[in-house]
């Protein structure tokens, strides 16, 4: 009996004649719904399974099934004659557009037996000459499958051979979701096996020695294993020593290595292929030149082997060497393997001459952690579910390990630097300032923001800017905002707390609560959320600051989160004066050894720089609901006296004109007159940077007490930010919280932001939100529309995805504290330019407005 091995996932395509039994082999081996029939599909567009005539259109669905299917990552059987090239070419596309392997299962039987069953069916009857043609077609095809791309190919040239067929799925060579751990994966090790011994020792293992005294491998006593992500060789001082290492410990069952860029590089060499000699692949070569022949071989075949990705414990842990996108997850093709491998870059380079690489793991969303390395980085930190491992010990940083499930990194510190890095490897701030890019001229190029452009952040790692974004930022920064030496910040985006399952509710305290909880965050601080404008504060303490610090002429800027001016400059330069005057008297520039300040606020009311929405868009709507809806509810009203039956529409058309009067009622609250600077009102809540500082590591109830003291110097311009600290493991406290909020709301008030008390704080996750906001159910009516709490509507927003907004807030939040790092260390203003113009750039992302 033959066995038809099928690789899971597969695309499984039946080859042969017509008459040559593939629909009944189908049916026999697969689901019916695993298999994609020709005739059925023909059947569906035309009514008639033998329409030759619809078979473009029948293909045209069979294909969009196929690949719906292979999205989902189930094995799929097309029952068609397939015997044409041309025919074949688009399913093979077809998988590798979706990373499977497609199988080909070719029944080659004799032509008189194909000839025999299509002359019994009445529905067939294009005689033998047809039959003849496909199988002469089928025979020209039968040594070119493989080429075609065809992993597997079965021949079945008998009707015996069809009769003693089985089918097996075999697993992929990745598949090890089996294995369950725990575990512990190692970053690059390139050629460091003394900083690999000791943290081998330090996670727990004991090591094994051959005969000449050298570590040959290493076994944990409770079981657990080691999983080396890639790049065990070049660069470093003993690259044999640490293959002998992992190669003992795979043999054993104690480890699993994945396949590294370096470790492909190194057998190509190693089986003679022409490739260049360079990043430390000498080293490699030449230490293993002094190995005997029988250990090259066997390192050579143990690199050549090596698998690209491995999928664990249940599918919930994925590890590869340079990342993985949760799309490529199992999936086997050369597409797959290329990105495990060297990860995904725009095609430009840095200004270090590297590739720049696209951050794949600040979009994924998947529900597997990934472990990866390939890209060295100072700290090994969580983003989004992913870490990368590879902190450089080659070049003088750690080599470090994550334990799995436990989620704690160890690490040891490199003895040296073994390889002179091109790019430095320690964060900016602690770079001579020969090793921060520059540049010869400050003047800001347009070459700093077009195209597609990657950050590094200190905060949240790379950040990527797509080409359109960018250009929608353009628009914004060369006709409206200030000057871009003012700019120095944006603030970001943030999110709202997760959608409230309280009745009547849309957004609720106890989900921002528990969400902090969950993300290890025990103290909070709710801060009441002023319904303002949010505007971003640069004062100087006199004159003769801006030209020295910023090169340019007046007291600072006063700009909105896109940038733009607040007021006309004379009323900004009076604006600034009072903040500065209070700043001085609150004794702020000696404390902090500063001549400027950059402040984040609250600048009220509303209407100042809203007015032409609020009038246009808010008071609009009021005011044609307000005169329509009563003369609706009287004319209905009228109606229902007279006898006709309009209850229903009479109670709805009442529940919506006084929606409307409570629509009218949320936004009048927050527009007042104002004259110059009488009745404008500043809510600062932030220190964002001075000369040579930032504070978002500072806890934020010393900013609230810096806001407080320019309240205290200045009460007129100036407006308390009153807020309540909780615990979030705390039921009394948490219900303290919702019932000041429930206070500020009932009372009129937009509603409060929970932040983490610390301020800058990260979690298992990684970077934790730096501030949720939870709006009130009536403020929600400017947002939502006037009727939105109706049951129906409530249901259907309640349907809200968060995890784009959550994602962009993220990015935007750490591109803004990049940008005050920089302008603190004084960075050039293009360094400092490019993350503020990426934040600009972010917004254009098509996230829903109302979040």
């Amino acid at each position: 009996m033959a066995e038809l091995l099928i690789p899971d996932m597969s695309l499984v395509v039946l080859i042969g004649a017509s008459g040559s039994g593939k629909s009944t082999f189908a049916a026999r081996h697969f689901k019916p719904t695993q298999v994609l029939s020709s005739d059925y599909f023909r059947g569906l567009v035309s009514d008639d399974e033998t329409d030759q005539g619809a078979s473009a259109a029948a293909f045209d669905v069979l294909h969009y099934v196929a690949g719906k299917r292979l999205s989902a990552g189930l094995v799929t059987v097309v029952d068609a004659t397939n015997v044409q090239s041309h025919a074949r070419a688009p399913l093979v596309k077809l998988a590798k557009e979706h990373n499977v392997l497609p199988t080909a299962i070719v029944l080659d039987l004799p032509e008189d037996v194909c000839v025999e069953r299509t002359e019994a069916r009445p529905d067939r009857d294009f005689g033998a000459r047809v039959i003849r043609r496909h199988r002469s077609e089928l025979r020209r095809s039968l040594k070119s499958l493989q080429r075609e791309g065809f992993r597997k190919v079965h021949v079945l040239r008998s009707q015996a051979d069809v009769d003693e067929a089985t089918i097996a799925i075999e697993p992929l060579l990745n598949d090890k979701r089996h294995e369950t751990g725990p575990f512990d994966a190692i970053g690059d090790v390139h050629g460091c096996r003394a900083e690999l011994e000791e943290l081998l020792d330090q996670l727990g293992y004991a090591r094994s020695f051959d005969a000449a005294g050298r570590c040959v491998g290493a076994r944990h006593p409770e079981g657990r294993r080691a999983i080396f992500l890639g790049d065990l060789v070049d660069r470093g001082p003993d690259t044999p020593g640490v293959l002998r290492i992992a190669m003992g410990m795979v043999g054993s069952g104690d480890a699993f290595v994945v396949c590294g860029n370096h470790e492909q590089k190194l057998v190509r060499s190693l089986r003679g292929q022409n490739v260049r000699v360079s990043h430390g692949l000498a080293e490699s070569l030449e230490q293993l030149g002094e190995q005997d022949e029988e250990f090259r071989k066997q390192a050579e075949e143990f690199c050549g082997g090596l698998i690209a990705h491995y999928v664990l414990d249940g599918g919930r842990l994925v590890v590869c060497h340079a990342g993985l996108p949760e799309g490529f997850h199992g999936r086997a093709s050369a597409r797959v393997r290329s990105f495990a491998l060297y990860g995904d870059t725009t095609g430009e380079t840095d200004e270090y001459g590297l590739p720049v690489r696209l951050p794949w793991a600040n979009d994924y969303r998947g529900t597997a952690t990934v472990l990866y390395g390939h890209v060295p980085t100072p700290e090994a930190e969580w983003i989004n579910g992913t870490m990368c491992l590879d902190t450089g010990v080659v070049f003088g940083g750690k080599l470090s390990a994550l334990r799995y499930p436990e989620r704690e990194v160890v690490s040891v510190p490199a003895h040296r630097v073994w390889y002179e890095p091109v790019k430095p490897l320690l964060p900016a701030e602690d770079l001579p300032p020969t090793a921060v890019p520059q540049r010869e001229s400050d003047v800001l190029d347009l070459s700093d923001v077009l195209g597609t452009r990657v950050i590094e952040t200190q905060h949240h790692g790379r950040v990527s800017v797509r080409p359109e974004q960018a250009a929608a930022a353009l628009e914004v920064m060369s006709r409206f905002a200030v000057d871009p030496r003012w700019l120095l910040y944006l603030p970001p985006t943030m999110s709202p707390s997760a959608t409230s399952s309280v009745e009547g509710m849309l957004e609720h305290p106890e989900e921002a609560f528990a969400s902090y909880r969950a993300d290890g965050v025990q103290s909070v601080v709710c801060e009441e959320k002023h319904m303002g404008s949010r505007a971003v504060l640069l004062v100087t303490r006199d004159g003769s600051v801006a030209p020295k610090r910023f090169g340019i002429d007046g007291a600072g800027a006063v700009f909105t989160r896109t940038g733009r001016p607040f007021f006309q400059p004379a009323l900004t330069s009076e604006l600034l004066a009072r903040v500065s005057s209070a700043v001085s008297a609150a004794g702020l520039w000696d404390e902090l050894s500063t001549s400027w300040l950059l402040l984040d606020a609250e600048l009220m009311p509303w209407s100042a720089k809203a007015g032409s929405l609020i009038t246009e868009q808010y008071a609009s709507v009021g005011a044609a609901a307000s005169s329509a809806l009563p003369a609706a509810v009287s004319a209905l009203t009228s109606v229902a006296a007279r006898g006709v039956d309009v209850s229903d529409l009479l109670a709805r058309t009442t529940s919506r004109a006084s929606n409307a009067e409570l629509f009218r009622d949320a936004y009048r609250p927050y527009c007042w007159p104002v004259s110059g600077l009488e009745g404008v009102r500043v809510a600062p809540f932030q220190v964002l940077a001075s000369e040579g500082r930032t504070y978002q590591e500072t806890s934020h109830d010393w900013h609230l007490s810096v806001g407080a003291r320019l309240v205290g110097a200045d009460p007129e311009l100036f407006a308390e930010t009153r807020n309540l600290v909780v615990d979030t493991t705390s039921p009394e406290s948490v219900a303290a919280g919702v019932l000041w909020w429930t206070s500020l709301t009932e009372a009129g008030g937009e509603g409060m932001v929970v932040k983490p008390l610390a301020n800058l704080t990260r979690g298992p996750r990684g970077l934790v939100q730096p501030g949720v906001k939870v709006r009130g159910r009536e403020y929600l009516r400017i947002i939502y529309g006037p009727d939105y709490t109706a049951p129906d509507n409530l249901t259907r927003l309640r349907d809200r995805g968060l995890g784009r907004k959550r994602s962009l807030a993220l990015r935007e939040y750490a591109l803004g504290l990049e940008a005050l790092d920089r302008a603190a260390r004084g960075e050039p203003l293009w360094r400092i330019h490019e993350c503020v113009f990426a934040v600009l750039a972010m917004e254009s992302e098509p996230v829903d407005p109302r979040l």
